[in-house]
């Protein structure tokens, strides 16, 4: 990246000018209580980092993603992750001026699988966005989605050619949760570690538990890799343990029941790798398993009903309550949220309601009969809680298959890479990523954050790691760079 140098005496005294010029206008506003002219270096530090370094503003984004602090505006149906988000707004805003200017991009990379479904996926959700029954809300959602992707996926694809800062975007994002954690785990134990206080005191960092978990999850598979890890130092992976440690210990007490359910589930996974089981092998008795559930569903509904273990601060009774669907609140309330969801899909199935509606317009769908004690018509408790069914009310059929084809190029690319890429450093760090990826698929079917920092940053990123190791790790150069 180009570094600016200032090599000569009159561009020092301007700097230095125009320094001492403003921290006295600034100084002048203080004493009148005017505060905003020290946005000012922040910003001019932002602008000068995205012309000379884009690959550090990002991994500085990165780093801020755990600690931003979410402000929303229920009158104007907005919301802002702060200091995040405007940041990613300027970095969309240089690259399509980019792409006007150079009006080329990599072929190989618009080609992968994962890019076309990708582009799919926001070509639809543009479309519906026009038919949307509240077009400034949905037209927000795809900048949003916008201003995450082109930043985490399409420039850090080219950023992960060079595999040190896959490490580096890890750390970025790992190193400040573990403040996160600290401050998260001090006021949980003001309350005794209770399970009714581990739903908020992760704020103001994270909404609620779940969003927090499935954060910690993500990562758990790269702090594993990093302690296993011949790259590192006996020191390096000494720390990585300790941070494995307190990262465990937070996933406990989270009390975030998906969270556990998706690490459980990538464990599997991973035992399937050892094995060697191929991709197609899966992919059939996947196809297999659902049809049988989906045939056994009354049954197995008739045996669910009779777990009637509510949450509690005993993890073992706390596990219990995951399949309790009779008196559980929050399942209760999701399985409410997720009937809603399908009546809305039935009475708009191909455009939806359009995209990030759902929270102002299932309200009507709800049935009394279904309605729980934390039920609401204002949507204060999130949305559809499932990133695969909510697709299907905002957007309708093509919304939900262009999500699901985002998943099948996932899998179907990490699984490819176990076997293309050889035993070493890499092959362990891509496949941390990848289960990391699957960690959030899994903990999708039962709640959706894509729509927020804190899980779109590592998730798009991660993505386009898969697909830098598909195009540029398999050769025998970049392998041999562990």
């Amino acid at each position: 990246m180009p570094t600016l140098v200032l090599n000569n005496k009159r561009t020092l005294w301007w700097v230095y000018g125009c320094s001492l010029i403003f921290l006295v206008i600034n100084t002048i506003c203080i004493a009148n209580e005017f505060y905003w002219l020290n946005l000012v270096p922040p910003i001019i530090f932002v602008v000068l980092l995205a012309l000379l370094a884009l690959d550090k503003l990002i991994l500085v984004a990165v780093f801020l993603t755990p600690l931003s602090i979410n402000f929303a505006s229920t009158e104007n149906h907005l919301g802002l992750s702060l200091p995040v988000e405007p940041i990613l707004a300027g970095i969309l805003i240089l690259f399509l001026l980019r792409i006007f200017h150079e009006q080329q991009f990599d072929k190989k990379f618009l080609r992968h699988p994962i890019t076309i479904a990708i582009l799919f996926n926001l070509i639809w959700i543009f479309i519906t966005c026009i038919t949307s029954e509240l077009p400034i809300v949905s037209f927000k959602f795809l900048l949003s989605r916008l201003w995450f992707i082109i930043p985490f996926y399409f420039i850090c694809t080219e950023m992960f050619k060079d595999i040190s800062n896959v490490r580096k975007f890890l750390w970025a994002y790992i190193i400040p949760c573990i403040f996160v954690i600290g401050y998260t785990l001090y006021w949980h134990s003001q309350f005794s570690f209770g399970e009714d206080a581990a739903h908020w005191v992760m704020s103001p960092f994270y909404n609620d538990h779940t969003a927090y978990g499935a954060a910690l999850a993500m990562f758990f598979p790269a702090l594993i890799a990093f302690v296993f890890s011949k790259s590192y130092s006996n020191n390096i992976r000494i720390i990585a343990l300790i941070i494995l440690s307190v990262f465990t210990i937070a996933l406990i007490f989270s009390y975030t029941r998906a969270a556990w359910v998706s690490l459980v589930g990538t464990l599997i996974v991973y035992l399937v790798f050892l094995i060697g089981i191929k991709f197609r092998t899966i992919l059939v008795v996947g196809i297999i398993a659902s049809a049988s559930l989906f045939m056994a569903w009354g049954d197995i509904v008739m045996k669910l009903e009779k777990n009637r273990q509510d949450t509690s601060s005993n993890l073992e009774e706390h596990l219990q309550s995951i399949s309790n669907i009779s008196t559980d609140a929050s399942n209760l309330e999701r399985i409410n949220r997720w009937h809603s969801a399908f009546r809305m899909f039935a009475e708009r199935p191909i455009f939806g309601w359009g995209p990030g509606t759902y929270s102002f317009e299932y309200a009507p769908f709800q049935l009394s009969t279904e309605k729980t004690i934390i039920s609401t018509n204002s949507g204060e408790l999130g949305n559809a809680h499932s990133e695969y069914i909510g697709p299907l009310s905002e957007s309708g059929i093509l919304g939900g298959v262009s999500f699901l084809l985002i998943f099948i190029a996932i899998l179907w690319t990490g699984w490819r890479l176990w076997y293309k890429l050889p035993k070493g450093a890499t092959r362990g760090l891509i496949t941390s990523v990848f289960l990391g990826l699957l960690t959030y698929f899994i903990h999708g079917s039962m709640n959706n954050f894509l729509d927020t920092d804190k899980a779109s940053v590592p998730f798009w990123g991660f993505a386009a790691i898969l697909v830098a190791a598909d195009l540029w790790y398999t050769g025998k150069e970049k392998i041999n760079a562990e």
